[in-house]
């Protein structure tokens, strides 16, 4: 019953970040410093994929790149801001249920533990429980040895062998 809640929680929050990241775009451009600061990723990020692009088509990479104007280099970096943020909200989901999964197996392994430390308790109980029988068992041999009841109760074939059957004819 919690799983398919919190499943459905972290598809939520997935979804409602969409809306965030994009008030975050419509802000973005608006604050000068922040704006200097985008626009300069912006074109980072241009000259870095355009190189990329250049030496995986086998074009020459010496060549001057030509920057974005303005504009375009807010709207690219207010695209990719959206699209770290969308990132980075289901890069926390992922990491919350890992985290999860992982303790919800810690848990199950710490009672398997306990379950057969109970185990072992009871079977060493068990065993001593067993010699302590065993232990009564001979006293009661011995004082029927030393009393000539031997042959009436039978205590040692009864324990140690298996008795005789005879032979079929």
């Amino acid at each position: 019953m919690v799983l398919p809640l919190l499943k459905l929680g972290t598809l939520a929050v997935k979804t409602l970040s969409k809306p965030i990241a994009s008030r975050l775009k419509a802000q973005a451009g608006l604050h000068p410093k922040f704006r200097q600061l985008i626009i300069n990723i912006a074109q980072t990020n241009h000259r870095f994929t355009t190189t990329v692009q250049r030496r995986i088509y086998s074009h020459a990479t010496n060549v001057e790149i030509r920057p974005l104007n303005e504009e375009k280099a807010v709207q690219d970096a207010v695209d990719l801001l959206g699209e770290v943020f969308v990132f980075s909200v289901a890069v926390a989901a992922v990491i919350f249920e890992v985290q999860r999964s992982s303790r919800s197996e810690a848990r199950r392994e710490e009672k398997r533990k306990q379950d057969l430390e109970a185990l072992r308790l009871r079977d060493e109980s068990l065993g001593r429980e067993v010699e302590l029988l065993k232990q009564k068992i001979q006293e009661l041999e011995q004082q029927a040895k030393e009393r000539g009841l031997t042959g009436l109760l039978h205590f040692r074939y009864s324990q140690t062998e298996e008795p005789k059957l005879a032979k079929p004819v």
